[in-house]
């Protein structure tokens, strides 16, 4: 798994994203992922790609009992373990991809914007499973499979003479596999997969879905910044919420 947050230029061009007021996590992503956030009181919680520790700070304010936040960046831990530090939270710098070797479990996974960067999601989706207590939930958003298909990282909108957005273009949604694109810095590693490719690998490894979401801004958000109003058009952004059984659950 690729780790470009530790690129400095990179880093840097994050940083400056994330601290611009428009920036789609607060204004799309965070809400929609919050409306779905289970009661956290008592719970343990895994936070993977957690970046700067922003959200384990959240799950700890609303009852969490451990949070541990899992990144394969050191700078972004260097900023959680400043900005975000707390008794109940540990930071952890490894690549998801290693998570058995955590060896515990969790009543809830969570990860905002990470999952498009795993290459075997079938194999990651059969782990995120086994390091979940039953009756536990998994919650994620990733970039929408529209918007990883096209191999040269070339989607585009279709626009009228007047210059409006009438529609978007995106091929290769068929083709699975690496794309190499171009995000703050030329050369980051994207995994594209079909949306039922997901479904189904979560599926296939025991889990039951919930909730599959195609967030979309609200209306004060277009009002405050009508360029998001291109996201009625085509969709950014994936959120999947699933569950794992428990054991009456499965005998019923």
């Amino acid at each position: 798994m690729q780790n470009i947050f530790d690129n400095e230029q990179f880093f840097t061009g994050y940083q400056n994203l994330r601290q611009n007021k428009q920036n789609s996590n607060d204004l799309i992503i965070d809400p929609a992922l919050e409306k779905l956030l289970p009661d956290l009181t008592g719970k343990t919680v895994l936070d993977l790609g957690c970046g700067d520790g922003k959200h384990c700070a959240d799950f700890v304010a609303r009852g969490a009992k451990g949070v541990v936040g899992l990144d394969i960046s050191e700078k972004m831990l260097q900023i959680a373990q400043t900005e975000n530090a707390n008794d109940a939270i540990r930071y952890r710098n490894m690549s998801m991809t290693d998570l058995a070797l955590l060896q515990e479990t969790f009543d809830l996974i969570y990860s905002n914007m990470a999952f498009h960067y795993i290459e075997d999601f079938t194999a990651f989706a059969k782990t995120l499973f086994a390091v979940l207590n039953p009756g536990g939930r998994l919650l994620f958003a990733q970039e929408h499979p529209v918007i990883t298909a096209t191999v040269d990282g070339k989607g585009h909108f279709n626009k009228s003479l007047s210059g409006k957005k009438l529609s978007y273009v995106f091929s290769d949604y068929g083709r699975p596999g690496e794309r190499v694109t171009r995000w703050l810095v030329d050369g980051v590693v994207k995994y594209h997969r079909r949306v039922s490719d997901i479904v189904n690998a979560l599926i296939d490894s025991g889990f039951v879905i919930e909730r599959v979401e195609e967030p979309l801004p609200e209306k004060r958000v277009i009002e405050q910044f009508p360029a998001y109003a291109d996201e009625m058009i085509k969709p950014t952004f994936l959120i999947v919420k699933a569950r794992k059984e428990t054991e009456n659950e499965k005998n019923r």
